[in-house]
């Protein structure tokens, strides 16, 4: 198990060349939650245009900017740049995990041998990102997620990146998800008592072993109890002093709608009242 999150040490590697920089404060955010950044350093050829706006967001965070010319056109000497960092600092020792931000799939085997050393590692890259390289880290977070909709981040050199933050899907869209629906049902079967009863956190963890870029918030909910309750196929328990419980609802049963039941008799009443 990884180190609580107000304990790990964590190195924050950053592609400049496949992320944007009006991102960093919120990506930054989002790192909090795993652990402390202790060190944060962005890799790119400051000296371009197609660089612009990372002084600000460098600047502001205390982010070591390191320098990469590129030596011949059409050859990416950043990325070799951040891997022998990687690599260096792997081998100091005083590091929890790694986090890697970018979307290149060049990656894909640092993030494997990073692993393969014990530390934990944590992608951050577009929804382009190529598969390899999400199944390859710990946990993936997609950067649209971080994204607020009332603040659009699209640069003109971050093609095909999202503006916005994904719009929330509907339950029967949820429900058309074959493999989301299927990674909850395997969650809830792996991690149920004899009851068919599963502490959802317990589901959350086996769904993301499976699938590293799991997110709740990748359908726009920012918790996975309200996602799972708008799929409306499962049975949510809430009780204080415990978290949220959840199990498959029998065949046959269906949701109660007891607000829409209420909301129905006040206006029942309130019909009556005028009547009077």
């Amino acid at each position: 198990m990884p180190p609580a999150p107000d304990s790990s040490r964590l190195a924050v590697l950053i592609d400049g060349d496949n992320t944007t920089p009006t991102i960093i404060e919120a990506l930054l955010a989002e790192i909090a939650k795993y652990g402390s950044a202790t060190v944060k350093r962005a890799y790119g050829d400051w000296t371009t245009s197609s660089l612009r706006g990372w002084k600000e967001a460098i600047n502001a965070h205390a982010i070591q900017p390191m320098q990469q010319f590129a030596y011949t056109t059409g050859k990416n000497a950043t990325d070799s740049a951040m891997i022998i960092d990687a690599m260096d600092l792997l081998y100091t020792g005083n590091l929890d995990g790694f986090c890697l931000v970018t979307s290149d799939s060049d990656f894909t085997k640092l993030a494997s041998r990073l692993r393969e050393s014990g530390k934990t590692v944590y992608g951050f890259g577009e929804p382009r990102t190529p598969q390899a390289l999400v199944a390859a880290c710990d946990k993936f977070v997609y950067l649209d997620v971080l994204r607020r909709p009332d603040k659009p981040t699209k640069e003109p050199s971050d093609e095909g990146a999202a503006d916005t933050a994904p719009s929330r899907a509907s339950g029967s869209e949820l429900r058309r998800d074959a493999k989301l629906v299927r990674l909850l049902r395997e969650g809830i079967d792996a991690a149920s008592d004899d009851d068919g009863w599963a502490n959802l956190g317990g589901v959350g963890s086996y769904v993301a072993k499976q699938a590293p870029d799991f997110d709740s918030r990748n359908w726009g909910y920012a918790k996975l109890v309200d996602l799972v309750t708008a799929i409306d196929l499962f049975e949510v328990k809430r009780s204080a002093g415990q978290g949220p419980r959840v199990r498959e609802r029998p065949k046959g049963e269906t949701a109660k709608k007891a607000p829409a039941k209420t909301a129905t008799k006040k206006a029942s009443r309130a019909g009556t009242a005028r009547k009077s």
